[in-house]
């Protein structure tokens, strides 16, 4: 049974950090392209950032510079560290594996960034 879980996110002042991580069982993260994806309210779910099996990274223009997408292979889990945190960076984030033509979601984690 293939199962992501993530975890870390939270209530957050802007400017602020968070690090998330979604740990997978049943699979084998680096032969998987994992990603990050968020969804806000009213809005639709959005690519925040992805690790290839290669190790390359993509991330949405939106937290490139911000945020860091990278993965611990010995863990099995994979992670995102969120700084400079703004109030339009708060949404439900999930965990998405992705090899060939099957894809694994989380159940995904809130993050609320307020003063």
């Amino acid at each position: 049974q293939v199962q992501l879980v993530e975890s870390g996110g939270g209530l957050v002042q802007p400017e602020g950090s968070l690090r998330l991580s979604c740990v997978v069982s049943g699979i084998t993260v680096s032969i998987y392209a994992m990603g990050w994806y968020r969804q806000a309210p009213g809005k639709q779910r959005e690519l925040v950032a992805v690790i290839r099996s290669d190790g390359s990274t993509n991330y949405a223009d939106s937290v490139k510079g911000r945020f860091s997408i990278s993965r611990d292979n010995a863990k099995n889990t994979l992670w995102l560290q969120m700084n400079s945190l703004k109030l339009e960076d708060t949404a439900v984030y999930y965990c998405k594996a992705t090899r060939v033509f099957t894809t694994y979601w989380g159940q995904g984690t809130q993050v609320t960034v307020s003063s």
